[in-house]
Order: structure tokens, then C-alpha cells, then sequence
């Protein structure tokens, strides 16, 4: 029975810490926001301390900020932390995309221009940037889906850092731009050209990060953060 007790922190601290980054996926909770423990507390149903844990554990994995002075806050990114970030997905994904060439069956390419037609349509019907944030996503992992776990994953991890209420597909001419660029990824994909592919998907999302940078909106504009012990 004791042995049962002491699962229970951790169980309920996953389930804390996936409702957060399912949460801070979503845009519920944005950039730069003040976290507030007894209110996620009361809004997942548990006590604070699984909450508590569930944020040392986001601390820990670079995803938010905690200083003794302000508590926890969503990471907003530096200039310099974002095109970081923006070159290591350029570096990565385009690496994903080629492995996925090389595995790629006719049904995955199939589900592939599926994802990217939903994707098309919504952004013609002009639907909510965040659900376009989110279809884009699915676009790019239906092209993941063909690696590894261990390729998703480290690529899922890049791709939490930047949330859809900092998405470029708010921005009409935007979104028409990384339309276009993924009409060349799935021309390589369909091609089975792997190096073509990996060469397609790292200039999108290079493509991706200079357009974040000629809007005033989009562009990162966090300081560093300040230091647990600092004097105020």
C-alpha cells in the first residue's frame, strides 16, 4: 500500500506536466507569461506540489524561466536563443526529411499530401492562425512519421519551443510563402531524392526564420533572464 502512496506524486506530476505542454502547445499559456501555481492547480484538479514538480522539470528542459523574484514564466526567447533555435530545426529537419525519403512507402507519401491539402484548404479559408500553427505541424510530422522515434522526438523538442500565438501563419503573404516551399518538399519527396528533399526543407525553415524577422510581431525580443539570487 505504501508502494502505491509513493507512485502517486509521479503520476500525478506527468499528468500536470502533460496537460502544461499540451497547454503551452496550444497557445493557452504564451511567451513571457507568469504561471500561476495555485490556478494550474485548480485547473487540472490536483494539490500544488505536483505542479511544482511538473515546472522544475520544464526548468530543468529549457522551456520556462524561474527566478525567486518573479516565479515561473514561459521562456520568451532572446534574438540570439531564436535563430539558434531556427538553425539547429534547419540543420535537423532537413536531416529528417532525407532519412524519411530513403524509408518512405506510397502510403506515408499518400498521408503526407494529405496533410498538406488540409493544410491548403484551411489557409484558403482563412481559419485561425493557430489551428493553421497546428496543421503545418501535422504537415511536417507526417513526414517524420517515416524516420524513427528517436528522429521525432528530437525533432518534437525544437518545435515546442516556439508557440501558435507566435505563428507566421497569421500573416496572409506569410502563409502563402511556406505554402510554396512545401510544394518543393513534396515534389523531392515524390521523386524519392533524398539529398533534394533534406536541401528543400532546410531552406524552408531557413525561409521561415527570415520572414519572423521582417515582422516586428514575430521577432524575439527576450533579455536574458535574470539570475535566481540577483538584487531587484
Amino acid at each position: 500500500m505504501s508502494h502505491s502512496d509513493a507512485a502517486l506524486p509521479v503520476s500525478r506530476t506527468a499528468y500536470v506536466l502533460s496537460r502544461l505542454k499540451a497547454d503551452l502547445e496550444e497557445g493557452v499559456i504564451s511567451p513571457g507569461e507568469q504561471i500561476r501555481q495555485t490556478a494550474l492547480a485548480k485547473r487540472y484538479g490536483v494539490s500544488p506540489t505536483p505542479v511544482r514538480e511538473a515546472l522544475r522539470i520544464l526548468a530543468a528542459d529549457g522551456t520556462i524561466d524561474y527566478t525567486s523574484h518573479r516565479g515561473a514564466t514561459v521562456r520568451d526567447f532572446t534574438p540570439v536563443m531564436a535563430h539558434d533555435l531556427y538553425r539547429m530545426r534547419a540543420e535537423l529537419e532537413g536531416l529528417a526529411c532525407e532519412i524519411a525519403t530513403e524509408r518512405m512507402t506510397d502510403e506515408d507519401f499518400a498521408r503526407v499530401l494529405e496533410a498538406n491539402e488540409t493544410l491548403v484548404r484551411a489557409t484558403e479559408a482563412g481559419e485561425d492562425p493557430a489551428r493553421l500553427s497546428l496543421l503545418n505541424r501535422e504537415f511536417h510530422f507526417s513526414i517524420y512519421a517515416s524516420t524513427s522515434s528517436v528522429v521525432e522526438d528530437s525533432v518534437r523538442h525544437l518545435w515546442e519551443r516556439f508557440k501558435p500565438s507566435v505563428t507566421l501563419w497569421g500573416v496572409t503573404s506569410f502563409s502563402a510563402a511556406l505554402d510554396h516551399d512545401h510544394d518543393g518538399i513534396i515534389e523531392a519527396l515524390e521523386r524519392r531524392d533524398g539529398p533534394a528533399a533534406r536541401l528543400a526543407m532546410r531552406a524552408h525553415v531557413l525561409h521561415a526564420w527570415e520572414l519572423r524577422q521582417t515582422n516586428d510581431d514575430l521577432r524575439a525580443k527576450g533579455g536574458d533572464p535574470v539570475a535566481p539570487d540577483a538584487d531587484s
